[in-house]
């Protein structure tokens, strides 16, 4: 389904002109080897762009599709790195850079021999002339060696023309390529006969997989294998298919600001007919990613619009469009695929739509985000002071389905929220709406509805919101009595009231009796008109202990209160 999905994209993207045609792809190049008809290298140039970033960037060059090196070498043809094209040895290793050249050198003969052009003709030229072993004496390759060995691909050049672009090379290529000689099965993918391809290209651009790329069907494991096949004859995709998905994937990998990163997944979208409107929409609505298309309101409205299954025409959106997520992430050569959501365009937003409905809550003055994004809210349940500051990567992946599918959060998402809260006795905003969300959507008798609004509910009745709610008070008196103060109750009895409240609030009473006696008149007997009437709401026993759940609807009362609090002070 992955795979029929891509390359149906790879299809669409063929026929609006923006993707390479079978054969080819984009690859970033960093020199351009400038060589005569004769063969000699007259000249090293840089082939670098300024994107915006700190350092020039290589360039992205459309060339002859790359052959996948899963081990032994391997060389590509019009285009490789310095060990391949000039024998330049950057490991220590100066047997496999000579074999890596001869390679070359024997790939461009078995392609190029025959050909009059004088590109193909000062390229074979060159590769017969060069001598690997004095490489590194050439005085041009001297100055720009460290460029070379830190790596980064080359191109030929002969006589101010790019090889790739030469008529009779191109016609060349393509007809290698095409060629059709193999095992000829029925494609998975396609359905049609076909070479089925050994080795699927590789795919590149998902971060900690690895720089030369990695492969997202493979066989190398006779434990994966049956009746008697080996590599990806278990699977059989045509040539035209593994090439098609690959390239897709590749084109979909390649514009780092449309990959969104979910701990140490890499995620990626696209409508059925590539339109990139619905992918510009999805990045903004989901991920809170910056889209030029959509301002914040064009794309609430928008989600509403869709979430309630009506076209948006001004945008050419249409609810029953087919929409594609895929999430990736790295092991080691292999790429694992977290999930995969396939659905119309408008059920995923009325599941996202229905999401932020349950996540929204009262706003800090200070906070920038309207809604909170998934990153946001996924930033709430680690530790922002490890080394690692990913969320896990189960959790992540459980949470993007249960938003996207619009089924029931993961108990995780709680217990990592839960575990940030007392170790931090802090409750955030993202923290406080995860909570609220899940008890919305996974609901329990002991966080009800009646404590899961979006500000302050004072006409609850249930002990452990109307406790947390007390618990802000508190702190509030405390920090009124004692400006400035460094280390507050809740610094040091907020997990303990919120587990075992019988035991610890007879002291905090006793406590805030201390300090209100420090208060002016007016604020003492505003704070003890709110004393007053939550301790009417409480029974004169209180719970020994706060489930779960309870300890939730607490959290909720603290957070509730004490945003009231805060905006109380802003209109004064």
């Amino acid at each position: 389904m992955i795979l029929q999905a891509l390359t149906q994209y790879y299809e669409a993207l063929a026929e609006r002109g923006e993707i390479a045609r079978p054969g080819w792809a984009k690859a970033k190049v960093r020199y351009a080897l400038c060589i005569d008809g004769q063969g000699d290298l007259q000249q090293l140039i840089p082939l670098l762009e300024d994107k915006g970033g700190k350092k020039p960037q290589p360039q992205q060059i459309v060339l002859p599709a790359p052959v996948k090196r899963a081990s032994g070498v391997a060389a590509n043809f019009l285009w490789d790195n310095a060990g391949y094209l000039l024998g330049l040895d950057d490991k220590g290793k100066p047997e496999r850079s000579a074999a890596c050249f001869a390679a070359c050198r024997a790939l461009h003969h078995e392609l190029l021999d025959g050909v009059e052009s004088e590109t193909a003709q000062g390229i074979l030229a060159f590769l017969d002339r060069w001598d690997p072993a004095k490489a590194a004496e050439h005085p041009l390759l001297q100055e720009e060696q460290p460029g070379l060995l830190a790596g980064g691909n080359l191109v030929f050049r002969v006589n101010g023309l790019f090889a790739q672009e030469d008529p009779e090379i191109k016609r060349r290529w393509q007809a290698h390529f095409d060629r059709r000689e193999g095992t000829f099965l029925q494609c998975l993918v396609t359905g049609e006969l076909d070479v089925i391809e050994k080795i699927h290209p590789a795919v590149k651009g998902v971060d900690g997989a690895q720089s030369s790329g990695a492969a997202l069907v493979s066989f190398n494991a006779p434990a994966f294998c049956s009746y008697g096949r080996e590599q990806n004859f278990n699977a059989p995709v045509g040539k035209y298919a593994a090439f098609a998905y690959t390239a897709a994937l590749n084109h979909l990998l390649s514009e780092r600001s449309q990959v969104q990163k979910l701990g140490d997944c890499s995620v990626v979208c696209w409508a059925e007919g590539a339109e990139p409107q619905y992918r510009a929409l999805a990045l903004g609505a989901l991920f809170g990613a910056e889209t030029e298309d959509f301002t914040e309101d064009d794309l609430r409205d928008a989600v509403k619009k869709l979430a309630h299954g009506q076209r948006v025409p001004e945008r050419n959106l249409n609810p029953d469009h087919r929409f594609y997520i895929l999430g990736l992430s790295p092991n080691a050569a292999r790429l694992s695929v977290r999930f995969f959501y396939r659905d119309t365009f408008g059920s995923l937003m009325r599941n996202v739509n229905a999401h932020y409905e349950r996540m929204e809550i009262v706003r800090p003055a200070y906070d920038p985000y309207a809604t909170i994004p998934l990153w946001a809210m996924l930033r709430e349940t680690v530790n922002l002071n490890s080394r690692d500051k990913k969320a896990s990567p189960v959790l992540a992946g459980a949470t993007a389905r249960a938003i996207f599918t619009g089924g029931l959060y993961p108990a995780a998402l709680l217990e990592q929220t839960m575990l940030r809260i007392r170790a931090e006795r802090k409750i955030t905003r993202g923290r406080a709406a995860i909570i609220k969300a899940y008890y919305l959507r996974n609901p329990h008798e002991g966080c009800p509805k009646e404590v899961l609004s979006v500000a302050l509910n004072e006409a609850s009745t249930n002990p452990a919101y109307t406790l947390g709610r007390l618990f802000s008070v508190y702190e509030a008196v405390q920090q009124a009595a004692n400006p400035g103060i460094n280390a507050t109750i809740r610094d040091k009895y907020f997990n303990a009231a919120a587990s075992t409240p019988a035991t610890i609030f007879p002291l905090l009473g006793s406590l805030c009796m201390k300090h209100l006696r420090k208060l002016e008149t007016g604020s003492r007997i505003r704070y003890e008109k709110q004393i007053v009437s939550l301790n009417g709401v409480l029974s004169d026993r209180l719970p020994s202990r706060l489930t779960l759940p309870e300890q939730g609807a607490f959290q909720l009362g603290y957070y509730h209160q004490t945003q009231k609090r805060y905006e109380k002070k802003e209109e004064k």
